[in-house]
């Protein structure tokens, strides 16, 4: 293992999407988002089966900062319930991560 983690998380608008990305990276929380556009969602909620378009959040950072990340997602998202999925990156490029562990605040 890494370390290393890719958090899965997916915001109601483009506009939403940008600045949760931009404050995850600003707080140093996040090295990377990757912003992708045009995905549908299918989920049951409230008893209900929904449908929704939305812009999924590719958050790379680190397992030792999970839970301030949490924290954070939580405090700026817009939904009740945010997806908050993190996955261990079980391999990678040494250059990358070592990239990865410079842009996070590791202390």
């Amino acid at each position: 293992m890494t370390g290393k983690i890719v958090v899965l998380s997916a915001c109601g608008s483009a506009e939403e999407a940008a600045s949760v990305a931009r404050a995850l990276v600003e707080r140093r929380l996040a090295a990377c988002v990757n912003i992708v556009a045009g995905v549908r969602s299918v989920y049951r909620w409230k008893g209900a089966v929904e449908e929704a378009s939305e812009w999924l959040l590719v958050i790379k950072s680190s397992r030792a900062l999970f839970e301030p990340l949490q924290e954070e997602l939580r405090k700026v998202h817009s939904y009740e319930t945010p997806e908050i999925v993190a996955l261990d990156i079980v391999a990678g490029s040494q250059s990358y991560l070592e990239w990865l562990d410079s842009e996070l605040d590791l202390r």
